[in-house]
C-alpha cells in the first residue's frame, strides 16, 4: 500500500509496509548500528524538502541571466539546459573545461564550454594532470544547487570563445561573473519568495518522509534540523511538506528537539557564532545567551551547543545532509559525528543500470574472450620474438605470422561488436556522462569523495522508514584487485568513451 499526498497519516499501516526496492535501498560505506545512535540531525533542503530540480534550476537560471543581462552580456537566447551536466563534476576554471575525473583524479572525459573534447585532444591536455580539488582552479559540482551554476558557465565559455564577451579576461574571471550572479540569485529573495508562493509548483513532496521521522522520534531519537535556509522560508516549507502527514493537531515544530536556522554551515560545525531565538513566526530575534531550551527555534549559533544541550557528542549523533562538503565531511572531520549523504539522483542512477544489465553482461563476456585472445597474441609475439632472436631451446614456427594474423582479425571483430555496447554503457543515465557514481569501469571522484565522507549513503529520508530506527546498517567487505571476483580488463573503444 502506498502513500499519495492526500493520504491520511495511518494510510501506511506498518505490518503492511512494502520492503524498499533497491533503488531505495541504504547503502552503508562504514557499518551503522542505528540503536546507537541517540540523535539524528537533518538539513532541510534536498534532504527532508526535495525540490523538482529543473523547475528550480531554470527559474535560478532564468533569475542569473537577467542579471547578466543588466550587465550588457547577450545571453537572451541562452536557455537551461537540464542534461548539461550531473552532480559529480569538477569545473577547470582555468581551462574554461567541466571535466569528469574518476577516484584517482584521472579525467576521464571533458568539454570545453558544450563542447566534448575528444579523446587524443583530452590526452594531451589532462594527461599530467591529476584533478586536486584543493587547488583553487577546480570547482567540484557536489550538490543539486550546482546545475544552474554550471549550465550557465559552460554556455558562456562558447559566448567567450566567440569573443562576444569583451569584458571578460579570461575562463577564471568568466567564473567570477557567474558565481556573483548565482549568488546574488540566492541571496536575493525573489527566487524564495515564488516558491513560498506557488510550493506545489517546485516541491515533490514526499508523504513517508514525516512518518519515518516520526518513527525515530517514537523510537526515542532526539530529532535536530538544522538549515541554513532562513526562519520564514524554512517555516514554510516544512509547514506544507511535513504537517498534513503528521497526527492531527501535530506540526512539523513537536517533531524537532532542537530546530535551528541560518546556521552557517559549514562553519556551524567549527567555529563558535552567536546564537538568538526565533521570537516570533515573522523571524524576529532576539540575542540567547547560555543553554539552549527544547520547544525554542533559534538562528545561528554551533554545533558545540547542540551537543551540550543534548548531553551527546561523536558517534551518538548522526547528520544527515545534501553537501558532501558543508553537510557531511565537516561533521564528520570537526565533531566524529556519524554521516549520511542523500543522493536524490541515485534512484534513477540504479534503475537506469539495472535496465542495462543484460547488455553488461553480453560486454563482459565479450571482454573475456577478448582477455583470451589478447593473452595468446602476446604469446605468438614472445615467441616471435624468440625465433628471430635464435633463443636457445625455441623451434621454428612457419606459421606464427599467419596465425598472429587471424587472432588480431578475432580481436577487431570482436571490438567491433564491443564497441557499441561500451559506448551503450558510457551513456547510462545521462548521455554525456554516464553514471554520476562511475567513471567507467572505477568509481568517480564523486563515488570517492561519498565514500570518504559519508559513513551511509541513500536516495532519500523515507527510506529510513523501510528500514527502520533500529537497523543495523554493515558495509560490504571491501574488494581488491587481487579478490577472487575480478572483472575483465577496459578495451580501447571503453578508453576511448571514457568508460574507464
Amino acid at each position: 500500500m502506498q502513500v499519495t499526498a492526500g493520504d491520511p497519516p495511518d494510510a501506511l499501516p506498518l505490518s503492511e509496509a512494502p520492503r524498499s526496492a533497491r533503488a531505495r535501498g541504504i547503502f552503508a560505506n562504514r557499518t551503522l548500528n542505528m540503536r546507537s545512535i541517540k540523535a539524528i540531525g537533518y538539513d532541510m533542503d534536498y534532504t527532508l524538502v526535495h525540490y523538482r530540480v529543473e523547475m528550480w534550476e531554470r527559474r535560478a537560471y532564468e533569475h542569473m541571466r537577467g542579471r547578466l543581462a543588466e550587465r550588457g552580456w547577450p545571453v537572451a537566447s541562452l536557455e537551461f539546459d537540464p542534461d548539461l551536466v550531473i552532480r559529480g563534476l569538477i569545473i577547470d576554471t582555468r581551462l574554461g573545461n567541466i571535466v569528469k575525473a574518476n577516484r584517482f583524479g584521472f579525467v576521464k572525459r571533458a568539454y570545453h564550454g558544450t563542447r566534448l573534447i575528444e579523446y587524443e585532444d583530452q590526452r594531451k591536455c589532462y594527461a599530467r594532470t591529476i584533478v586536486d580539488l584543493a587547488e583553487p582552479r577546480y570547482v567540484f559540482l557536489n550538490t543539486l544547487f550546482s546545475m544552474s551554476e554550471a549550465c550557465m558557465y559552460m554556455q558562456l565559455v562558447d559566448l567567450l570563445d566567440e569573443r562576444k564577451l569583451p569584458e571578460v579576461l579570461g575562463y577564471e574571471d568568466l567564473y567570477r561573473a557567474v558565481r556573483i550572479g548565482i549568488d546574488a540569485t540566492h541571496m536575493g529573495g525573489l527566487l524564495k519568495e515564488e516558491i513560498v508562493a506557488d510550493p506545489a509548483r517546485y516541491l515533490h513532496v514526499d508523504a513517508e518522509t514525516p512518518l519515518a521521522l516520526l518513527d525515530q522520534k517514537t523510537a526515542g531519537k532526539k530529532l535536530l534540523l538544522i538549515t541554513n535556509s532562513e526562519w520564514t522560508y524554512t517555516r514554510a516549507m516544512m509547514a506544507y511538506a511535513f504537517d498534513r502527514f503528521l497526527p492531527s493537531g501535530m506540526s512539523w515544530r513537536e517533531l524537532f528537539d532542537v530546530v535551528i536556522v541560518a546556521a552557517g554551515k559549514p562553519g556551524f560545525f567549527s567555529a563558535l557564532n552567536p546564537l538568538f531565538e526565533v521570537v516570533s513566526d515573522d523571524g524576529l530575534l532576539r540575542p540567547w545567551v547560555g543553554d539552549m531550551r527544547a520547544g525554542k527555534c533559534y538562528f545561528g549559533g554551533h554545533a558545540a551547543l547542540v551537543e551540550r544541550h543534548l548531553g551527546l557528542s561523536g558517534d551518538e549523533i548522526l547528520y544527515m545532509g545534501d553537501h558532501i562538503y558543508g553537510d557531511v565531511r565537516v561533521s564528520k572531520s570537526a565533531l566524529r559525528w556519524r554521516t549520511a549523504l542523500i543522493l536524490r539522483e541515485l534512484e534513477a542512477e540504479i534503475e537506469a543500470a539495472d535496465a542495462t544489465r543484460v547488455d553488461e553482461a553480453r560486454l563482459s563476456v565479450l571482454m573475456m574472450e577478448k582477455e583470451v585472445l589478447e593473452q595468446r597474441l602476446c604469446d605468438l609475439r614472445l615467441a616471435a620474438q624468440r625465433q628471430r632472436a635464435h633463443a636457445p631451446g625455441v623451434h621454428p614456427r612457419e606459421d606464427l605470422a599467419r596465425t598472429m594474423a587471424d587472432v588480431r582479425t578475432d580481436i577487431a571483430a570482436l571490438d567491433a561488436r564491443i564497441a557499441p555496447l561500451a559506448k551503450a554503457a558510457s551513456e547510462i543515465s545521462n548521455p554525456r556522462w554516464g553514471l554520476m557514481m562511475r567513471a567507467g569501469n572505477d568509481k568517480s571522484h564523486l563515488a570517492r569523495q561519498v565514500e570518504r565522507s559519508a559513513d551511509i549513503y541513500t536516495s532519500r529520508v523515507s527510506n529510513f522508514l523501510y528500514a527502520t530506527p533500529f537497523a543495523f546498517l554493515r558495509a560490504p567487505r571491501g574488494s581488491l584487485p587481487h579478490d577472487s571476483a575480478v572483472g575483465p580488463p577496459a578495451s580501447d573503444a571503453e578508453a576511448k568513451s571514457g568508460r574507464v
